[in-house]
This record gives structure tokens, sequence and C-alpha cells, in this order.
């Protein structure tokens, strides 16, 4: 008797391993315009998918390269940030030697020393604000002293304390300036 059931199972429709390769339909009828609406359908979502996809990875590609990018120009803007304290100095040692009068070798070679090195920080990006005769920016410079004086239009920069400058023209370091004031 068991075995007329399992007989009667596996020969009903739809049953057992069978019934995953029913068949769709004949051409012509309708439950394969059906089917063929829906494979259409499935094909243009997953078609719309990849486009998605690629674009999104395009997208983060892009983002990745530029985050990258900020992230290397941060990295040499601090560096290039460490050395203005010695660009600086020299800048004093030049302007002490002037003031004295002195033009011997070592003065010679300290100006040697800083012009290449300020060179190779403009190759890099680095660029000194220029702030001689200049109207009064704050947004580049920072007043440390104001003057009056009539003789001058209202806020011109009448001498620098330290030199500012613009790393691949973000501002790095404001220049420190005196500015006339009308009384």
């Amino acid at each position: 008797m068991e075995d007329e059931i399992n007989s009667a199972v596996a020969d009903s429709p739809g049953a057992g391993a069978d019934a995953a390769e029913a068949p769709i339909g004949q051409p012509g009828t309708e439950d394969f315009a059906a089917e063929r609406e829906r494979l259409t359908r499935q094909a243009a979502e997953l078609q719309d998918q990849i486009l998605r996809s690629r674009a999104d990875f395009e997208n983060y590609r892009k983002r990745r390269d530029r985050e990258q990018l900020e992230f290397n120009e941060y990295a040499a803007m601090e560096m290039v940030r460490t050395l203005l304290p010695i660009l600086d100095d020299f800048e004093r040692a030049l302007k002490a030697a002037s003031e004295t009068g002195s033009s011997d070798d070592l003065t010679k070679g300290i100006e040697l020393i800083y012009n290449r090195m300020l060179d190779t920080l403009r190759k890099q990006g680095l660029e000194p604000i220029i702030t001689q005769d200049q109207k009064f920016d704050p947004n580049l410079h920072h007043a440390i002293k104001m003057v009056e004086n009539e003789e001058l239009p209202d806020h011109t920069i009448l001498q620098e304390y330290q030199r500012g400058y613009n790393f691949k023209g973000r501002l790095l370091r404001p220049a420190m300036v005196e500015v006339s004031v009308r009384p």
C-alpha cells in the first residue's frame, strides 16, 4: 500500500523535483506573455541596479581621490607651517646683518640659504602675502598696532612685523602689520 501512495504522489502534477521544472506555458498563451513581461521587467530592474551601482562606485572613487588629494595638501601645508619659523629666523638674521652694515661671507651664505629655501617652498605652493602700501584686509592681515596718520588713507598698512603666507590659495598664516587710522 505504501508503494501505491508513493507512486501516486510521484505521478501527481507539481509534486517532487519536477515541480521546480514545471512548464511556463506555451508560446502564444497568456501564461507565456505574462512570464515574458515579468522577466523583461526583472531584466530592466537588474540593468537599473547595475547602472546605479556603477554610478555609486564612480562617485565613491571620485570622492576618495578628492579626499586623498585634500589630505596630501593638508599634510604638505602642515609641513610648510613648521618651516615658517625658520624662514622668520633667516629674515631676522638678514635684517640684523643689514642694520649693522655687515657684508661678509657669512651674511651672503645666510642669504643664499634663505633664498633657496624660499624658492623650494614657493615651488610647493607657498606664496608670501604682499602688505606694503596695501589696504588692511582682516582675512589676510592681523593688526597688532594702529597708528594715527592724516596723510594716508584709513586702514593702510604701514609696516609688516611678521610676513604672512598663503599655501596653494589657502591662508597659512596672516601677516602681522601696523595699520594707519584717521584721527
